[in-house]
């Protein structure tokens, strides 16, 4: 009963008495707040379904375990309490309707028999018949809500898309029996000169639509919580003190227009809709206040996002130690919650996670208020040690750290399928504006075109694709809020656009992979040089919400290490596949090559299948492990001098991806022989044996001494990742010129910055099974 209740007070609304609908990304470039020549914010393709008011008020959600973002027991939330559905007569059509209710773009399959484990509560609907075309799962025929003869080894559950509906916003209607307010939206609008121009908007009036007409707020019991909310559901995590005289004179030039309610909020809400109404104007008339003004707002932006003189907000920055840390989101202020304790970094539990202590996350790390609290490692895995459980913060901390926890048990009943997770609400940057995709079949894929100035117009152009991978492909999908790129193309012939939008606009594109912006990387600028030009030959990208992430598993390597002498004439294969030292050309066949041995172990923590790059049809046979290898370049074996230089000639190992071993529950997919698929399913290994050939580094040359062991997956970023940080595992070693050490290994990102300099001894940093 706890794993159902845990997050219930995210979406219980208590006793709230403002609806107002979440529709508030483009909100702040409305009106006065678009700087001179700005681009006019775009209609979402996605119109919410007008439900009749006779129809029960449900809300859905996926749970379960073993599962994917995407999939799990169906559960609905009915006047205030969680419950399933049933499986008796529930088929595609009423799962289609579930998944666009729930925002993804179709189902792909149902399950009976609680394949995602057995629910609690009431079991809402039983007898479901859809016909697939119902807004919602409470138009469809039933025996009617809360009428079942089920028990909950009969809970259903949908396998839906993991493509989205584009512009999709969950809309939570928020209603009081004897009162029922709907405001359509929010904004902050600039109204001093110096604050229209910059990006983000940070000062100015607080006003709600309301009947389709901006109004004002008087500022009459408006108190600093209130001013803490707004900026926080803009994305800003602090507020300060504003020139009040200013806004004084201009109210009395012109009469405001204000809303008929005043608001009271306690400080520690997600949005202005889960604040309480005050009382009313209505009986003062409409542009009566008193002697009070308009709220005003001053927020704070994160050093992320802060507006500067020169170049009007900051590019990327870092902490000099940060305790905490977003991995696994696809989109700016999401990810994985990951806080750094005794020098490594460890995941929370999401027992009693919620959306309170999910926003002292966002605002430390420079966001406003939290949108969503994750659960389940829906942002994937993480790994080592579980730090925090049971987390309990009052919302008011400075860093979750600060939050109380259960201290006696860290980690006692956690795994990793239970790592918290947030979604924050970021400041409207307008990223999205100056950047689209053209002449694809859905909205997550085509040919990259950005809008740049020319002559004193904005017009739109495609960026030179030389050069262009999968970290460009990263920020272009990151900045349009699609998530993860899955492919970057060199040539987009396939995908016609705009002919006027052909012309080369940007070449010499280079990214980091972490930009918030294609603006933000190296590039030519104004000189461009794009030798095959625009048009067919523009860089393209197709974007996925979700993305592989693998991780070697450091002790496997640390535990299987040994040195071999190997005769030359048993290494002629391994010569040929050039998996020896350039040396091994002038040694007799009678002579040994002296070998560092040791297995891989490589996991796929993420939240979709590692897939190779190329094409069935180019995989390449290799006679040393007779069967195909889709990766010319897998994995680098490096060991390095203490100062960072190569001692032994770096070997470049291709690998056959397969499904070595899966956890309990999770089927294999991928096999090696007989010309099969190959990758590495979610929840599965690969592994590669210390008695294979070309599992190896060729140390013959090596003088005795203390070194660095490093291996690196995915080296050239073929494939798409959700964190590459952890792609890389380092060991200390020391070679007596006989025998081999190799001791405190360790994957990179998992102990803090000022420890990772001396290599400490990891108490814990194994890779959990899920």
């Amino acid at each position: 009963m706890e794993r159902m209740m845990k997050n219930r007070h995210i979406n219980e609304c208590g006793s709230v008495w403002v609806e107002l609908r979440d529709l508030l990304c483009l909100a702040q470039f409305e009106y006065l707040g678009y700087p001179p020549g700005y681009p006019e914010p775009v209609e979402d393709q996605y119109t919410a379904p007008q439900i009749p008011a006779d129809v029960p008020r449900i809300q859905l959600r996926l749970a379960g375990e073993k599962r994917k973002h995407n999939e799990g027991r169906l559960e609905v939330l009915y006047e205030g309490e969680w419950g399933t559905v049933c499986d008796d007569d529930f088929n595609i059509h009423a799962a289609q309707v579930v998944c666009r209710e729930l925002g993804y773009s179709e189902a792909v399959s149902w399950a009976p028999s609680a394949k995602y484990g057995k629910g609690d509560g009431r079991i809402w609907f039983d007898n479901v018949h859809c016909t697939g075309k119902e807004k919602t799962l409470a138009q469809c025929e039933s025996n009617g809500i809360g009428v079942s003869d089920c028990k909950h080894s009969e809970d259903v559950g949908v396998v839906c898309s993991d493509k989205r509906i584009p512009g999709f916003r969950f809309l939570s209607p928020l209603n009081n029996n004897s009162l029922n307010i709907q405001v359509e939206d929010v904004r902050i609008r600039p109204i001093l000169a110096s604050y229209r121009k910059r990006i983000p908007v940070t000062e100015g009036y607080v006003e709600v639509k309301d009947g389709g007409k901006w109004k004002q707020i008087c500022d009459e019991e408006w108190s600093p919580m209130n001013t803490r909310v707004i900026c926080g559901m803009f994305g800003f995590p602090g507020e300060k003190r504003y020139n009040a005289r200013v806004y004084k004179m201009f109210a009395r030039r012109r009469t405001p227009s204000y809303w008929d309610y005043l608001v009271n909020c306690t400080g520690n809400e997600a949005h202005l809709s889960s604040c309480k109404l005050g009382h009313s104007l209505m009986a003062k008339g409409n542009s009566s206040c008193g002697q009070g003004i308009p709220v005003v707002v001053s927020c704070v932006a994160g050093r992320a996002f802060a507006p500067t003189p020169m170049a009007g907000y900051r590019k990327a920055f870092r902490q000099e130690q940060p305790l905490v840390r977003l991995r696994g989101g696809g989109v700016v202020g999401e990810g994985r919650v990951e806080v750094l304790k005794n020098g490594e970094w460890g995941t929370i539990c999401d027992d009693h996670w919620n959306l309170v202590s999910a926003t002292v996350v966002c605002r430390e790390l420079g966001f406003g208020t939290a949108k969503e609290a994750l659960s389940g490692g829906q942002l994937g895995q993480g790994m080592g040690p579980v730090h925090m459980n049971e987390v309990q913060c009052s919302g008011f901390e400075k860093s979750v750290t600060e939050c109380q926890f259960n201290m006696d048990k860290d980690s006692e009943g956690c795994s990793h399928e239970e790592d918290a997770g947030v979604r924050c609400n970021v400041p409207a940057m307008g990223f999205q504006q100056r950047l689209r995709l053209s002449g694809g079949r859905n909205p997550f894929e085509g040919r990259v075109e950005v809008l740049v100035e020319r002559n004193g117009s904005l017009v739109w152009g495609t960026v030179c694709s030389e050069g262009w991978g999968t970290m460009e492909a990263m920020v272009v999908c990151r900045q349009l809020g699609l998530g993860f790129a899955s492919n970057a193309f060199q040539e987009t012939w396939y995908w016609p656009g705009a002919v006027s939008a052909d012309a080369v606009v940007m070449s010499g594109v280079r990214c980091a992979g972490t930009e918030m912006s294609l603006s933000h990387c190296l590039h030519h600028g104004d000189h461009l040089s794009c030798p095959k030009g625009g048009a067919r030959h523009a860089a393209g990208v197709s974007c996925s919400e979700t993305a592989p992430d693998l991780v070697l598993n450091p002790q496997v390597v640390e535990q299987t290490t040994y040195i071999e002498d190997r005769p030359m004439f048993m290494l002629q294969c391994a010569y040929e596949e050039n998996c020896l030292a350039s040396t091994s050309s002038s040694t007799p066949a009678n002579s040994y090559r002296r070998l560092l041995r040791f297995s891989s172990q490589i996991h796929n923590n993420g939240q979709s299948d590692f897939r190779p790059k190329a094409s069935r049809d180019s995989w390449v046979w290799h006679d040393c492990h007779r069967h195909y290898h889709s990766m010319e370049i897998f994995t680098h074996y490096d060991l390095l001098s203490l100062n960072g230089s190569k001692v032994a000639e770096g070997h470049k190992a291709s690998f056959c991806l397969e499904d070595s071993e899966c956890d309990e529950g999770i089927e294999k997919k991928y096999e090696c022989a007989n010309f099969g698929e190959q990758g590495i399913t979610v929840g599965c290994w690969d592994t590669y044996r210390h008695d294979i050939d070309c599992q190896w580094v060729d140390i013959t040359d090596v003088k005795p001494g203390d070194y660095t062991f490093q291996i690196v997956i995915n080296p050239n970023y073929e494939v798409a990742e959700s964190d590459y940080t952890n792609n890389v595992v380092k060991c200390k070693s020391r070679y007596d010129g006989h025998r081999i050490w190799m001791y405190n290994c360790h994957i990179g990102g998992s102990i803090g910055g000022e420890t990772e300099e001396t290599f400490p001894g990891l108490l814990n940093n194994q890779v959990t099974h899920r």
